[in-house]
């Protein structure tokens, strides 16, 4: 074959490639890609001093399970229905720093109680039978979603909607609260 002969060859090669060939390099680079967060990612798990200890950690030593205690509760269903009505006052009590326009302070008070309350209710919500999670995990979202809204409202000073919304919030929680 000649020179112009194979470069003809290979120019239609790449204008009509095989479509076996094609799926081929589309699996080949699927496993071999890479992304920035997947090597950050990997940077970071090979880089970190992360203790693995075959002994339990002491109470003051961090442990590595330490990082997900935010999706698994430390806390019993008693300690969550003892601190549920405490916690649903400091969110109800926002009030006072709504009403006085201290919207930063208010913002700080309703994210402190309301992480605290969802803690609460996230628990109770899982020792309930599975009956009553669908209507509580409704109540639950709707309830977050308006701490959301409110939170975003007192940033932009939205004075009705921010009213709306702690109304709304107070309707949910006593529905909540009868519930649980």
């Amino acid at each position: 074959m000649s020179a112009a002969s194979t470069y003809a060859l290979s120019c239609s090669y790449a204008k009509y490639p095989n479509e076996n060939r094609k799926k081929e390099t589309k699996l080949k680079s699927k496993h071999t890609h890479i992304t920035r967060r997947k090597a950050s990612s990997l940077f970071l798990l090979i880089c970190s001093p992360i203790p693995f200890h075959a002994e339990p950690a002491s109470a003051t030593e961090s442990s590595f399970l330490d990082m997900f205690r935010m999706t698994i509760p430390d806390q019993t269903v008693e300690e969550a229905e003892n601190g549920i009505r405490e916690h649903a006052m400091s969110l109800v009590q926002v009030k006072e720093l709504l009403e006085l326009e201290s919207w930063k302070e208010a913002q700080k008070e309703l994210r402190k109680s309301a992480s605290l309350l969802k803690q609460d209710i996230y628990t109770i919500i899982q020792a309930k039978p599975g009956m009553e999670r669908a209507q509580l995990r409704n109540l639950y979202s709707k309830l977050f979603n308006g701490v959301t809204g409110l939170d975003y409202a007192a940033r932009d000073k939205d004075v009705p909607r921010v009213w709306n919304l702690y109304e709304e919030i107070v309707v949910t929680l006593d529905d909540i609260l009868s519930r649980v």
